[in-house]
C-alpha cells in the first residue's frame, strides 16, 4: 500500500548533514576540529552509530550549533538510539521550532508514550511539519487516541483526498473502526468495490481482514482468504486462525491494540515505501520510528537490516537481524539476512552452517533449501548446491506449486561446474520453456554449447536472442563475440569483442578474449597488449593464467597446437 511519490520526503538533506555542514567555527580548538572530520568520515560512509561520539564532543563544544544537533538527532534516530535522539530533538526543537527531524522524533516520542495530546500539539502547530502525508494521519490517530472519533474520521477523509491515498486512508479507517468495536463497518469499508482497499492490502492488512471477517462470523470467507492470501502458510499464528475459524471460533483483533499503533502501522508503510522509491536513509528513519512505538513491526525491523545492508553498514544489520527472534514469522527470513552479512564479512563457512541447521530446522522449507545452494554454490561446492537446489525443488512440488525459472538456472548452473552437463543441459531448457526469451539463460546456454563445440548454430542463434534482450551487457556481447570466433568469423567477432571489453574493461576473460581476436585478425601487437592487460586483473575464475601467460610468450597459434586444437585459419 505504496504512498505517491510526489509525496516523497526532503530527509535526505538532514541525514547529510553529518557529512556535509557541521564545519566547526575557526576558533575552536583543534579537538573539535578532529572530532568534526571524524563525523564528517563516519557520516560518508553511513556509519550513523560511529559518528555520534564526535557529534556529542561537538554539540558540548557549541551548543547553539543547529547544526550539529541536526546530525545529531538524525543519527541517533537512524541506529534506533532513542534517548540520545530524544534529548536532543528536545534542544534543537528550543533553537529551531521548523526542525523536521526534530519534530518526527518527538511526536514519535509522544505515540509511543501515548501523550496523545502532546502529540496533537506536536502535529497542530504552524512552525513544523513532519511530511505531507504522515502530518493528516498522524493528527487522525491522535485524536482517536484522545477520543475524538469525529474528528479522527473527518480527518481521515481530508487525507483521502490527497492523489494517491485513498486506499491507505480508508484503511486506516478501518482499523480505527476495528479498535472501537465496529467490525462490520470495518469490514464494509475493506469490501467497498469502489475503494480498492482489499487490492491494495500489504501481509498485515490481509490479516487484519482475516480477523475481521471471523469476527463478523464468515468464517468460511476468512479461510478462503487465508488459502488464497496464504497457501501452505506455516506460520503458527495463521495456522491457529485457520483452525480457530474452522472451528467456528472468532478470535480477537489484535493487528494494533492502540492509536499509538495505528501511528505505527503509518510509519511502517512509509518505510516500506522509500525503500522501493530507493530512499535507504529516509526509510531507515521512518522502520526505525515504526518499531520504536511498536517493537512487535518484525517486517519493519527486518527493513532495518536490509537497509544497513544496503548502506554498506554490515555490523548494524546484523544487530538488526539478530533483533527478530526465530520463532517470529521472519525469522527465518532474518537468518537468511544475517547470513548475507556473514559473507559479505568473508564468513561464508558460519553462514553457511547456520543456513544448513536453519534448513535442518524447517524441513518443509523450500526457501531455506534454495537460498543454502545459493551459498554452496558461490562457495564452488556446486554438487552439494544442486543437491539443496533438487530439495527445494521436490518441496515446492509437492506442496502444488513448480520451480520458477531462477531455481532451474541456478541448479542448472551448479550441475554444469560439477560437470554433470546432461543434467545441467536439461535444467537450461526447462528454465527456457518457462520464459523463452530470458537472455541470462540464452547467454548462458549458448555460451556453454559453444565451448563444448555442440549445436553452433543453435548456439548463436540463442546468443544472439540474448543480445536483443540485453544489449547493454558487456559479458552477454562477449559470449556472442567469441561464438563468432568459434565459428571462423573473426572479421565480425571484432567490433562485438571490442565493445564487450569498453563496457566491462577489468574483466580479465574479456580481455583474454579480445586478444584471441586481435591474434586471429593479424593485430599480434593488440594481441599482445590485452594478453597483459588479462594478466592484471588476475585472478580470474575458469581462466587458466598458464596458457594465458605462454601465449605471451609464443603466441595463439603455438598454444592451440600445443592444446590439440586446429589452427585459426586453414594456412596456418
Amino acid at each position: 500500500m505504496p504512498f505517491p511519490p510526489q509525496f516523497r520526503p526532503a530527509l535526505l538533506a538532514l541525514l547529510m548533514s553529518t557529512a556535509a555542514v557541521l564545519a566547526p567555527d575557526s576558533g575552536q580548538a583543534q579537538n573539535a576540529a578532529g572530532a568534526f572530520l571524524a563525523a564528517r568520515e563516519a557520516g560518508v560512509v553511513n556509519d550513523f552509530a560511529g559518528s555520534l561520539p564526535y557529534l556529542e564532543r561537538l554539540h558540548a563544544d557549541d551548543p547553539q550549533n543547529i547544526n550539529t544537533l541536526e546530525g545529531l538527532v538524525v543519527s541517533a534516530l537512524s541506529v534506533g538510539e532513542q534517548e540520545i535522539a530524544i534529548r536532543n530533538a528536545e534542544a534543537l526543537n528550543a533553537l529551531d521550532p521548523t526542525s523536521r527531524s526534530a519534530a518526527i522524533v518527538l511526536l514519535t516520542k509522544a505515540f509511543d508514550d501515548e501523550d496523545y495530546t502532546a502529540a496533537l500539539e506536536i502535529i497542530s502547530g504552524d512552525t513544523v511539519r513532519v511530511h505531507p502525508l504522515i502530518d493528516g494521519l498522524a493528527l487522525a490517530w491522535a485524536h482517536l487516541g484522545a477520543g475524538r472519533m469525529s474528528e479522527s474520521l473527518e480527518t481521515l477523509d481530508q487525507v483521502a483526498g490527497l492523489d494517491g491515498m485513498q486506499d491507505f486512508s480508508l484503511y486506516c479507517r478501518a482499523l480505527a473502526l476495528a479498535l472501537a468495536g465496529d467490525y462490520e463497518g470495518a469490514v464494509e469499508i475493506i469490501e467497498d468495490p469502489n475503494a480498492g482497499v482489499a487490492a491494495a492490502l500489504n501481509r498485515r492488512g490481509y490479516i487484519a481482514y482475516a480477523q475481521l471477517l471471523g469476527l463478523t462470523e464468515r468464517f468460511d470467507d476468512a479461510i478462503a482468504l487465508i488459502d488464497s492470501v496464504f497457501p501452505g502458510a506455516s506460520d503458527p499464528a495463521l495456522v491457529h486462525m485457520r483452525e480457530a475459524y474452522a472451528a467456528r471460533q472468532a478470535l480477537p483483533f489484535n493487528v494494533i491494540a492502540s492509536p499509538a499503533q495505528g501511528m505505527a502501522e503509518v510509519y511502517g508503510v512509509m518505510a516500506s515505501a522509500m525503500q522501493s522509491s530507493d530512499n535507504a536513509l529516509e526509510a531507515l528513519l521512518y522502520a526505525q520510528a515504526a518499531v520504536w512505538v511498536n517493537p512487535a513491526l518484525s517486517d519493519a525491523q527486518l527493513m532495518i537490516g536490509q537497509v544497513f545492508e544496503f548502506l554498506d553498514q554490515p555490523q548494524a544489520a546484523a544487530a538488526a537481524y539478530d533483533a527478530i527472534p526465530d520463532g517470529d514469522v521472519f525469522g527465518t527470513a532474518a537468518r537468511m539476512g544475517r547470513a548475507q552479512v556473514l559473507e559479505t564479512l568473508d564468513r561464508r563457512d558460519e553462514a553457511i552452517a547456520d543456513l544448513t541447521a536453519m534448513a535442518q530446522e524447517n524441513p518443509q522449507s523450500f526457501a531455506a533449501q534454495s537460498v543454502l545452494g545459493d551459498f554452496l554454490r558461490r562457495n564452488n561446492q556446486f554438487a552439494e548446491a544442486a543437491q539443496a537446489y533438487t530439495r527445494a525443488i521436490d518441496l515446492l512440488t509437492a506442496a502444488g506449486g513448480r520451480p520458477d525459472w531462477q531455481l532451474l538456472f541456478a541448479r542448472a548452473v551448479a550441475y554444469s561446474r560439477a560437470d554433470d552437463w546432461p543434467a545441467a543441459e536439461a535444467d537450461f531448457r526447462a528454465a527456457l520453456a518457462l520464459q523463452p526469451d530470458q537472455p541470462t539463460v540464452l547467454n548462458y546456454l549458448g555460451y556453454s554449447l559453444i565451448e563444448r563445440g555442440e549445436n553452433y548454430d543453435e548456439a548463436l542463434d540463442m546468443i544472439e536472442r540474448a543480445v536483443a534482450g540485453d544489449p547493454t551487457s558487456g559479458y552477454v556481447l562477449d559470449s556472442l563475440a567469441w561464438a563468432l570466433f568459434k565459428l571462423g568469423r573473426y572479421d565480425e567477432a571484432l567490433p562485438h569483442m571490442e565493445r564487450s571489453v569498453e563496457m566491462e574493461p577489468t574483466d580479465a576473460i574479456l580481455n583474454d578474449h579480445l586478444g584471441d581476436v586481435f591474434w586471429a585478425v593479424g593485430r599480434q601487437r593488440e594481441a599482445r597488449f590485452q594478453w597483459r592487460r588479462a594478466i592484471s586483473f588476475l585472478p580470474a575464475e575458469n581462466l587458466d593464467e598458464e596458457q594465458l601467460r605462454r601465449k605471451l610468450e609464443v603466441g595463439l597459434d603455438v598454444v592451440r597446437a600445443e592444446a590439440g586444437e586446429p589452427p585459426l585459419h586453414p594456412a596456418n
